[in-house]
């Protein structure tokens, strides 16, 4: 057994290139071997994959015997590279390039926050495939999705003068009640306007669940129900939790989390 498949039978990090050059980064991967579909897992802005979600899903993944991957995005967690460094392409190039080295057969793609937007951006990528690859979608389960929240959700958002610090200062420090402020910059700004996907019909070719807290200071509800006017299939659910929050990771919600995605078995 080599170093890294023992790092997986464990469910230890192993440690994935992705770049090239100067722009090459360490990403931290735990890949847990099981059947399939497998879940995939992608993480919010300034996340990690320690979170409770995270811990959750790969716990029960555990228990039934399914495969789960989750990483961190460089700049998160312990992997390499800079936050203030991040931007939506950047951690999009990470997201695909572990789907594709570490993921087997049917995925359920689940994605917190941006990385809802993270889950959308890759299945648009898979479907835009002609050659199928070694993984495919079962579903995507979305859970407070953040779709375009670097343009909707922070730039419309901000007052004159936080704008004015990003354009001129290139970076504003943003506070949080999760913890330390965090920094904003303006190449994440204009470089996820590559990336936008509200303004039109959003193709990826499997079944959507999504779960959006009525309670949600970060991502309002009705971003979610935009997001789901974008998605033209049948079998797209958009699942309300009145006192639900943004972070949607009380025991209840964990359990609705898990009921999604047992829904692609």
């Amino acid at each position: 057994m080599t170093e890294t498949a023992a790092a997986i039978a464990g469910n230890e990090p192993v440690f994935s290139d992705v770049g090239s050059g100067s722009a090459m980064r360490k990403i931290a991967v735990r890949a847990r071997a099981g059947g399939a579909p497998g879940l995939f897992w992608l993480s919010g802005f300034n996340s990690d994959m320690q979170g409770t979600k995270a811990l959750a899903l790969d716990g029960w993944a555990a228990e039934h015997g399914r495969a789960c991957v989750r990483f961190d995005y460089s700049g998160h967690g312990i992997s390499g590279g800079a936050f203030i460094d991040g931007t939506i392409g950047r951690w999009l190039e990470e997201s695909i390039a572990v789907f594709d080295r570490f993921c087997n057969g049917p995925q359920v793609v689940i994605g917190s926050s941006m990385g809802g937007w993270m889950a959308l951006l890759l299945a648009r990528e898979i479907a835009r495939r002609r050659e199928p690859t070694g993984a495919g979608l079962a579903g995507l389960v979305l859970i407070a999705p953040a779709p375009d929240f670097t343009e909707e959700l922070m730039w419309k958002g901000f007052p004159p003068q936080v704008r004015q610090e990003i354009e001129t200062k290139g970076v504003w420090l943003r506070p949080s009640e999760y913890g330390d402020p965090y920094p904003i910059t303006r190449q994440l700004i204009e470089e996820g306007r590559n990336h936008l996907l509200l303004g039109s019909t959003i193709e990826v070719g499997c079944p959507v669940r999504i779960l959006q807290g009525a309670r949600d200071p970060d991502v309002p509800w009705q971003h979610a129900f935009a997001l789901a006017h974008r998605l033209p299939g049948d079998d797209v659910v958009l699942t309300m939790i009145q006192d639900g929050d943004h972070r949607l990771s009380r025991p209840q919600d964990v359990a609705r989390i898990i009921a999604a995605v047992k829904e692609f078995e």
